[in-house]
This record gives C-alpha cells, sequence and structure tokens, in this order.
C-alpha cells in the first residue's frame, strides 16, 4: 500500500493514544469499533483509519 494521507495518520495515532485497549489486529473488529467511537461521516475514510491502526497493531506484536 502506498503513502496514507496525514490526516489518516492523526486519526489514527491519536484514537490509538486514547483508546489503545478497544482495538485489536482485526480490520472487521476495529472497522465496528471506528463507527461506534468516533464520528466519521465517510466509510471510505472510516475503512482506510481501520487498516491503518490494524498495520499499527499487527507490526507492533510481530517487532
Amino acid at each position: 500500500m502506498g503513502i496514507k494521507p496525514s490526516y489518516i495518520k492523526n486519526i489514527g495515532t491519536e484514537l490509538l493514544k486514547q483508546q489503545r485497549d478497544y482495538f485489536s489486529g482485526s480490520f472487521d473488529e476495529n472497522k465496528v469499533q471506528l463507527s461506534s467511537s468516533a464520528v466519521i461521516s465517510s466509510k471510505r475514510v472510516r475503512n482506510r483509519i481501520a487498516g491503518y491502526i490494524t498495520r499499527k497493531i499487527n507490526t507492533k506484536r510481530h517487532a
């Protein structure tokens, strides 16, 4: 995947700081959690943030 826009990174990083325990390594679970924890009007943006959070969690787990 290419370079993500800074607003995706900023929102994802901020949510991970505040609600780290609610997110997991599963994209589908993160998508549902993101819908309930943040107000994001666009489905595409929500999915991109959920993917960013999933990738961050999985890379930390493997490192």
